[in-house]
């Protein structure tokens, strides 16, 4: 689901990154809403916040609304650059860094992360790193699948959802149909594993707390343990019929 690009890309593919990745999100969304009172898997709501403290002239809260979304962008710039940097000599690994970037830094945030709130240097520090590392995985699910699939956030989500819905009314030939419904299938997941992360999240929360993300890393492991697994497979399986052929 990380090596396959453009046409050797399938559905199946798609479908295994967004529910996996999105739950991910959803764990992440949910443990930022509880421990800080903030969102951390998205930038919209931060910019209306930003405006907000402005009109307050609490500029200080204000900064810190803006910094919000420069570390999303961060994230999701240096993701990018990882990605496009590696696939130079070696395509086959240029998602290994990001994702384990994004481990990385959820991990050291589940271990030095608080949960007293949103407006302490600590609980500011905390925001920052859970919005780069969700910039990081937005940025490494939209290269993979070519725009296909986006985890952190479902306002493009729902719309894409609701203009789909509408199509199904108009569209009529068998291969328009089908190629509907599968994109409304997996919209429908994503939805679906973001909200079962959030949910799961929520109750994992209460014993954990901001070591949830701790699940939320693990999560990202065995995505990676996976899909090594697979190519492993596949590999031995090419070198078998190989031989006997």
């Amino acid at each position: 689901m990380f090596r396959h690009k453009g046409k050797n890309r399938t559905f199946a593919h798609d479908l295994r990154l967004a529910t996996l990745l999105s739950f991910v999100a959803g764990l992440v969304n949910i443990t930022g809403v509880l421990a800080l009172k903030t969102l951390t898997t998205n930038v919209t709501g931060h910019f209306a916040f930003f405006a907000e403290e402005i009109m307050k002239q609490d500029y200080a809260t204000a900064i810190t609304f803006l910094v919000f979304t420069v570390f999303f962008l961060l994230g999701s710039f240096l993701s990018s650059f990882l990605q496009e940097f590696i696939s130079i000599k070696n395509p086959d690994l240029s998602h290994i860094y990001p994702i384990t970037l994004e481990m990385v830094i959820l991990i050291a945030v589940s271990i030095f992360g608080t949960s007293t709130g949103l407006f302490t240097l600590e609980g500011k520090l905390t925001a920052f790193f859970m919005l780069f590392a969700m910039g990081i995985q937005n940025s490494l699910v939209t290269n993979i699948s070519r725009s296909t699939v986006r985890t952190t956030h479902l306002t493009g989500l729902f719309t894409d959802l609701g203009i789909e819905l509408s199509q199904l009314f108009f569209y009529k030939k068998p291969e328009e149909v089908k190629k509907l419904k599968t994109s409304i299938f997996l919209r429908l997941s994503i939805i679906t594993f973001f909200f079962i992360g959030c949910f799961s999240g929520g109750i994992i929360y209460q014993f954990l707390e901001i070591k949830t993300l701790f699940v939320a890393a693990f999560c990202l492991l065995i995505a990676q343990w996976y899909d090594y697994m697979r190519l492993k497979f596949h590999l031995i399986k090419r070198k078998t019929l190989n031989k006997l052929t």
